[in-house]
């Protein structure tokens, strides 16, 4: 199956920044828990190095319009906790999104990648994506 020509994800990366470990895992939780409640998410996952000094944040969305909506949730509720304990690197931009998503993008200075080829192995459901968050360290 192809990528369907709207979706659009993003891989962010992020330096976390000194003594804001607590911080870090308390934000991911509620960005999480929010974003799986928002119908355009497609998926959302944290990653994190072995030393904790590093983020990855891979999301997808099933087009531009849940990308707008997704960030503007962001901006207007967890944008300054997030911003206090993790400092953005690297911003990969997968897809084609709207010139409105890309304004929205736009602070983080994202590469842009469009579909180029390949295959998605499974479709993802119409239900509400499964919650399942790391507790350890």
């Amino acid at each position: 199956m192809e990528q369907r020509a709207d979706e659009v994800a993003w891989l962010l990366e992020l330096a976390v920044n000194p003594g804001a470990g607590d911080s870090v895992r308390a934000v991911m939780e509620e960005l999480a828990a929010s974003t799986t409640a928002e119908s355009g998410a497609l998926s959302y996952a944290w990653f994190r190095s072995d030393d904790g000094g590093v983020v990855a944040i891979s999301e997808r969305y099933t087009d531009s319009a849940a990308v707008v909506t997704h960030l503007t949730t962001f901006g207007e509720t967890f944008a300054p906790r997030f911003l206090a304990a993790l400092t953005p690197t690297r911003m990969t931009v997968l897809g084609a999104p709207s010139e409105e998503a890309k304004q929205a993008l736009s602070a983080l200075n994202p590469t842009y990648l469009g579909y180029f080829g390949g295959f998605t192995a499974r479709s993802v459901s119409d239900g509400p994506p499964a919650q399942g968050f790391a507790t350890g360290s």
